[in-house]
């Protein structure tokens, strides 16, 4: 899809609204804040080098200056660190770091412990090691002549993990961090929606970053990672590494969230951010975290973020692929321009940084939420989540594959399913967009649909808003131990093209709820995907599977119908769970047992 500069975006104000009245519409210029930074410097400077860490391991990075900058000029820092490469063989500056430095900045990209040109081993993620060196980092920035002693961190992806944490290390002179898609919850964001492995990335991402730490050339034309010097330390740091087991190894032994697998000694609890959050609201720094409603589980995560922490946050999700690149609302056309815009969204990062790096008041609000409803194409503004104004409404599976806005009264009634594991939702869905931010596309459901258990509701009267965590409660019997079910929230347009909206997943095993304290604010059924609270279904035996959804914020057209399609596998995606066998499924609808979604819903007058 294309990308075009939109200067404004329409924003509504859900704060306070009344669910009886729609929010008033007010014009908010984004990237344009009061006292911006503006192009004060024409050129920059690039220094390569190495910083040594406590251990003697040395840091490869990249030291961006404007140019020329006069004697005496100090500067806050933004720090970027990668297992990526910090940049290719023969490039310049980047454009991002262009882009801040000719703004008065100086930006340190460097790359992670055991990655690129760096020295060392990385294991996992988050090696305590690796998180150390961050605040070693930090302070060298500091002691630097042209250091004014204060620090960003920033990054998308993978170094907005850094950037989270980055801050965890407490250290003084960090006073903002951008992270822009970043994983909150890798296991339950990422990895392991719902308990069910993510194979494909786990093992693609895997083996593109073993190739990467060793070197493989990549790109077009095929180049390696830029070294410093003159390159004769690179091959001593890619020998120490050629044995490092591939994180995909550790993967592929992860069942629960508390499994400690041989090649890294710890488990995902440890090198998740979320396990840390004590450290995080302890520090107070205040963050502007980035996510979109189709990568993956980032939206989740943001959310969780912004309803845990107390320290300030601004938050933004928008209808994109990872990254922000693509604009992927099913509601609008293939070529339709992502917005904000790349420049807008590094502007809006600008005032952010503005604030709180040169105390410039700017108004940058201490706690916001901007997100956008798809299908009414607006975005809105919150300070609360879920936003005020929603009402929970239940819709029950019935009879004839439909969804009833009442709860059944037969005390008998259940549907028939045998999970079919060749249907897919393709290579170009929510999932696989972590893989380099790709664009995200689903194509009309219709077909796929009559491969599923669907449930769809009568056409709806009026507009309705659905904006938050949708939750399934299935009372199911299997013929199978385990089984991996998959829940799609779906639109169903008058001429009958069925369109994604979001889904769900859960896999039998990690059905129980927990009654224990959550990590974080849960927005919907609390599994801990813990070794103790597994739960194995007994063939033959009705089981309450609750399924929270990813959240979401739709509006559905009058005369549109609510979909509910329920599968057992998504094979491009997802591994096969059970390894064997075929699980047929009874699905209960009835007085004692109904099953049915739940939808955060405003109707429009």
């Amino acid at each position: 899809m294309t990308r075009e500069l939109s200067i404004v975006a329409l924003i509504i104000s859900a704060a306070c609204t009344p669910s009886t009245e729609p929010p008033p519409t007010v014009e908010v210029e984004l990237g344009q804040c009061r006292e911006r930074s503006t192009t004060a410097f024409d050129d920059v400077s690039i220094r390569l080098l190495h910083i040594p860490m406590r251990d003697g391991v040395r840091i490869a990075v990249d030291l961006v200056l404007p140019d020329p900058l006069p004697e005496g000029d100090k500067l806050p820092a933004i720090l970027t660190m990668t297992r990526y490469w910090r940049s290719f063989e023969g490039d310049g500056a980047s454009a991002v770091q262009r882009f801040f430095a000719t703004r008065g900045y100086a930006v340190i990209t460097g790359d992670s412990r055991g990655t690129g040109a760096s020295f060392g081993i990385w294991p996992y993620h988050r090696a305590p090691d690796e998180t150390k060196d961050f605040g070693e980092i930090v302070d060298w920035i500091v002691e630097q002549p042209w250091s004014s002693g204060v620090v960003g961190g920033f990054g998308t992806s993978y170094t907005a993990n850094t950037a989270d944490w980055l801050a965890q290390n407490n250290h003084p002179a960090v006073k903002a961090i951008i992270p822009r898609f970043p994983d909150f919850d890798p296991y339950a964001d990422l990895y392991f929606p719902g308990g069910i492995f993510h194979v494909a990335f786990g093992k693609g991402w895997g083996e593109a970053v073993k190739e990467m730490d060793l070197n493989v050339p990549r790109g077009d034309p095929p180049r390696g990672v830029k070294p410093v010097g003159d390159g004769s330390l690179l091959e001593m740091t890619i020998d120490a590494r050629r044995n490092v087991p591939g994180v995909f190894e550790g993967l592929s032994q992860v069942t629960f969230r508390d499994d400690r697998p041989e090649v890294w000694g710890v488990s995902m609890l440890d090198w998740s951010i979320h396990t840390h959050l004590e450290d995080l609201e302890r520090a107070g720094t205040p963050m502007f975290t980035w996510g979109g409603w189709f990568d993956a589980g980032t939206a989740q995560g943001v959310l969780h973020r912004f309803t845990t922490l107390a320290n300030p946050q601004k938050a933004i999700l928008g209808p994109w692929s990872h990254g922000g690149g693509y604009h992927a609302s099913p509601y609008q056309p293939p070529d339709f321009a992502t917005t904000p815009s790349r420049e807008e969204q590094l502007f809006e990062s600008l005032c952010y940084f503005d604030h709180y790096l040169k105390g410039r008041d700017n108004g940058t609000p201490e706690k916001e939420l901007i997100y956008y409803t798809l299908g009414e194409e607006a975005w809105k503004t919150t300070d609360v989540w879920p936003p005020p104004g929603f009402d929970k409404r239940r819709y029950y599976f019935s009879e004839n594959e439909s969804l009833a806005s009442e709860p059944p009264s037969s005390t008998s009634g259940s549907d028939h399913y045998t999970v079919d594991f060749e249907v897919t939702t393709g290579t170009s869905n929510r999932w696989f967009t972590q893989r380099g931010g790709a664009d995200v596309v689903y194509d009309d459901r219709k077909d796929v649909d009559t491969r599923l258990l669907t449930y769809t509701s009568a056409p709806l009267e009026k507009d309705m808003e659905i904006t938050g965590t949708p939750v399934v409660r299935l009372f199911v019997s299997s013929t199978t131990e385990d089984s991996a079910f998959f829940v799609y929230l779906e639109d169903v347009d008058p001429s009958g093209r069925v369109l994604y909206v979001t889904e769900g997943h859960l896999r039998a095993l990690h059905r129980a709820i927990s009654d224990e304290d959550p990590p974080y604010t849960m927005l919907g059924p609390h599994h801990s995907y813990m070794s103790k609270d597994a739960a194995p279904m007994v063939p033959g035996e009705v089981a309450e599977i609750a399924i929270g959804l990813h959240p979401t914020s739709v509006l559905l057209r009058k005369g549109h119908r609510i979909r509910i399609a329920i599968a057992g596998a998504d094979k491009d995606t997802f591994t096969r769970v059970p390894e064997s066998g075929t699980p047929s499924w009874t699905i209960e609808r009835h007085s004692a047992q109904p099953s049915h979604v739940e939808l955060p819903i405003r109707e429009r007058p």
